[in-house]
């Protein structure tokens, strides 16, 4: 078996694992307006080197992906350098789980952003991949809120 983890850059691949993460993670079929914001986002984010999306294959074939998002922030005592990365989309075929294809998506992602001195690495989680991030490394954050109504408004 040989895996292969690679950065994409071309928007047709980038779209597909988006529409492919949405519809199985978030169970639900996504808007057309939701696909021009995130081709939108893409075409910004990937040129000015703020995404980097990674896919993962297994001879040949696609079966997972990753991304980190890259902003900066005040630094502060935690953060001195203020770079943040924010792991995000990270997904891997139904067939293709519990072979540790998302362990290696996940560090490899976390490696990036700590040569690029990401000073904080965070990301949003299911309660099944849970104690996969937890043993890498990952830290429970109770002292996070997010604001709820934020996600109604109309735009």
């Amino acid at each position: 078996m040989e895996v292969v983890i690679r950065q994409i850059f071309a928007i047709p691949t980038l779209m597909h694992w988006r529409r492919e993460v949405i519809e199985n993670v978030f169970d639900l079929v996504p808007s057309k307006r939701l696909m021009v914001a995130n081709r939108q986002y893409y075409r910004r984010h990937i040129a000015d080197g703020s995404h980097i999306a990674l896919v993962t294959e297994v001879d040949g074939v696609g079966v997972g992906c990753g991304a980190l998002c890259l902003s900066d922030e005040l630094p502060s005592p935690d953060n001195p350098s203020g770079r943040c990365a924010y792991l995000m989309n990270i997904y891997v075929r139904r067939e293709h789980r519990c072979r540790g294809i998302g362990r290696l998506i996940v560090s490899r992602l976390v490696e990036k952003a700590k040569e690029l001195g990401c000073g904080k690495i965070y990301l949003e989680t299911t309660d099944g991949a849970r104690p996969l991030y937890k043993d890498i490394g990952f830290e429970e954050l109770p002292g996070i809120m997010k604001y709820a109504d934020i996600q109604h408004r109309k735009s």
